[in-house]
């Protein structure tokens, strides 16, 4: 997939941007604040239908402006061109649409512009909570398997149920908590099911990345869920008094968890700012070849100030994984102009670089 062109209208500080890309490397440079990441953010809404940076779509609106206004011209691997548009009014919901049509459901489009990006804010997969993971396994999954974000859906939604009955002034209806508590569990297994296929075929990429990067920390990535080796409907049955004094449901796959260590122990408490990003960035890079190779489809890749905390020899490394052919168009901001410029001059193929001063992008330099 290649993203030709993006119009943005007032979209965060960006209030009029017609930007044409190059089809393999696109960089962003400019001082914080400028606007570079918010041009990354765009891209991703348009793959996503929300924001990476907000998880609320008005405050994406730049102030005093009555309405952003997203449209992207892609074209698929195979020739095919594609106008994605997103519109949000104060007050008013979203309108997406493909090729001028709007969606009935924001769940259709996802997977539609596959994408991966990697930025300062993957740290919380490292030190945030369980919900950061999961989160993590939902976005990779649901990219290319529908069946999986529908499931997802049913889950959290006969969750929320089972929650408020165990929250009520009264005891719940056993009935209704057993009918509700079998739903659970028939997408729960799906979920489970899903997600235990997806890390295990993502561990052996993941471990070819990272030791390109790295030349070879011992890491590993492992699936924990309540699900393993039991029956959800059981498990919650036999919960429901805990649950019902705590109010909320304890056991399922919202409590899953993907476990992250360096030399068998918990990253989080082991590693250093610079193993802890060559683990991230080489996670990151194992979602790209792996929705590449699920989908069929070549994502995006965005890299939002990636090189900090990385030492120039693990820097060199990256480039010269993404500037291969295994990658298609690659979208990269720093700050540092002599620190793009030295990337730029080792890469062959066609690239175009971008400064970006409050919220204008100007083309400077092209091959």
């Amino acid at each position: 997939m290649l993203l030709d062109k993006i119009t943005v209208l007032n979209y965060r500080n960006l209030s009029d941007v017609n930007v044409a890309f190059s089809s393999k490397i696109n960089c962003l440079i400019g001082s914080n604040g400028m606007g570079k990441t918010n041009l990354l953010d765009a891209i991703y809404y348009l793959s996503f239908c929300k924001s990476a940076v907000s998880s609320l779509d008005a405050s994406n609106i730049m102030h005093d402006s009555p309405f952003f206004m997203l449209q992207g011209n892609y074209c698929s691997d195979s020739g095919i061109a594609e106008e994605i548009s997103c519109g949000l009014k104060r007050g008013e919901k979203k309108q997406f649409k493909r090729n001028k049509k709007s969606y009935d459901r924001l769940s259709e489009h996802i997977g539609s512009i596959p994408l991966v990006m990697v930025s300062p804010a993957d740290n919380e997969l490292i030190a945030g909570g369980g919900e950061e993971r999961r989160r993590f396994m939902d976005v990779v999954i649901s990219q290319y398997d529908k069946e999986y974000l529908s499931a997802l859906i049913r889950y959290n939604r006969a969750l929320q149920q089972r929650n408020v009955l165990l929250r009520g002034e009264y005891e719940p209806d056993a009935d209704m908590l057993s009918l509700i508590e079998e739903m659970m569990a028939v997408e729960a297994h799906r979920v489970c099911e899903g997600r235990r296929n997806f890390v295990n075929e993502l561990i052996p990429i993941f471990k070819e990345f990272h030791a390109t990067i790295t030349g070879g920390e011992n890491v590993s990535l492992h699936y924990r869920s309540d699900l393993c080796d039991k029956n959800l409907a059981d498990l919650l049955r036999l919960s429901r008094n805990d649950d019902r004094r705590l109010g909320h449901t304890t056991k399922g796959v919202h409590r899953d968890e993907l476990v992250m260590q360096l030399d068998g122990y918990a990253i989080k408490k082991e590693g250093s700012q610079g193993q802890n990003k060559s683990f991230l960035v080489s996670l990151k890079l194992a979602q790209f070849d792996f929705l590449r190779r699920k989908g069929g489809e070549t994502p995006l890749l965005l890299l939002d100030d990636i090189f900090d905390k990385l030492d120039s020899n693990r820097v060199e490394k990256i480039i010269s994984l993404v500037a291969g052919d295994s990658f298609g168009q690659i979208f990269i901001t720093d700050v540092n102009r002599e620190h793009i410029d030295h990337i730029l001059d080792r890469i062959t193929g066609e690239y175009k670089l971008f400064e970006v001063v409050s919220g204008n992008v100007q083309l400077v330099r092209e091959k």
